[in-house]
């Protein structure tokens, strides 16, 4: 019995043992057209394993790639596509470049810093008005945002007078729509004891209940005695 400790590496697994010993059979084919007709039925295979990929774009061309890496990049077929080498396809991409700038408002972020420079540069007077009035909109709302309380609009143009040195002020008054916290009213509502009145009618209305099955028990009794006369009526002695 062979155990997989004992076979050699399997190098995509998502394809299983099976193809890749068809891909090792493949390389001891010494006829190039056989070679060829059975490469083209390995792939068929290959992409039959993996139906949901068939939609993806280029999903042939990933088919033939793996094919050649199966192999270990020794298989002498022809392919549609370029054919890929060992560095081609495990070579390392080039490192990602990230911004070295902090923004200088860590509270408005990196955006606004960059419409502010834009409003600052603009020389049509209505257009930089129309700049002011957005970023004293948006500076409310941000801050409306994380201290969870109204803010009033001289601290929102004093602080933008700060940033611009006086340079951009709103003549538009920016309304941002408060949103309370409602986790205390939660709370209250959750607390025990809240709910008494519930509970008092509650026991109430067992206490009807228990009172109505009483009654329907003396009601059963009561039926039962008239039960019992109608039977004495009908009952006849024996002489």
């Amino acid at each position: 019995m062979e155990y997989n400790t004992t076979r050699n590496h399997l190098i995509m697994r998502e394809y299983g043992r099976h193809i890749q010993k068809m891909v090792e059979y493949l390389l001891t084919i010494e006829d190039k057209e056989e070679r060829q007709r059975n490469a083209y039925a390995v792939i068929e295979l290959m992409g039959f394993l993996n139906p949901h990929l068939k939609n993806v774009e280029d999903f042939r061309h990933k088919l033939w790639d793996h094919l050649f890496l199966i192999s270990d990049f020794a298989l002498d077929v022809e392919s549609p596509y370029p054919i890929p080498t060992r560095e081609t396809l495990k070579a390392r991409p080039d490192r990602l470049s990230y911004p070295k700038k902090y923004p200088k408002f860590n509270h408005l972020g990196k955006n606004i810093e960059v419409v502010i420079d834009k409003a600052l540069k603009e020389e049509n007077p209505e257009k930089k008005q129309g700049f002011a009035n957005a970023i004293a909109y948006y500076m409310k709302l941000t801050y409306s945002n994380w201290h969870k309380e109204l803010v009033h609009d001289d601290n929102i143009q004093s602080e933008l007078s700060a940033i611009t040195h006086g340079e951009l002020e709103f003549n538009n008054r920016p309304f941002v729509k408060h949103r309370t916290d409602n986790r205390e009213d939660r709370d209250d509502y959750g607390k025990r004891g809240g709910n008494n009145n519930y509970r008092k009618n509650f026991g109430g209305r067992g206490n009807n209940n228990q009172g109505n099955r009483d009654n329907r028990g003396g009601n059963r009794n009561r039926n039962n005695g008239n039960d019992n006369r109608n039977n004495n009526r009908n009952f006849k002695k024996r002489y």
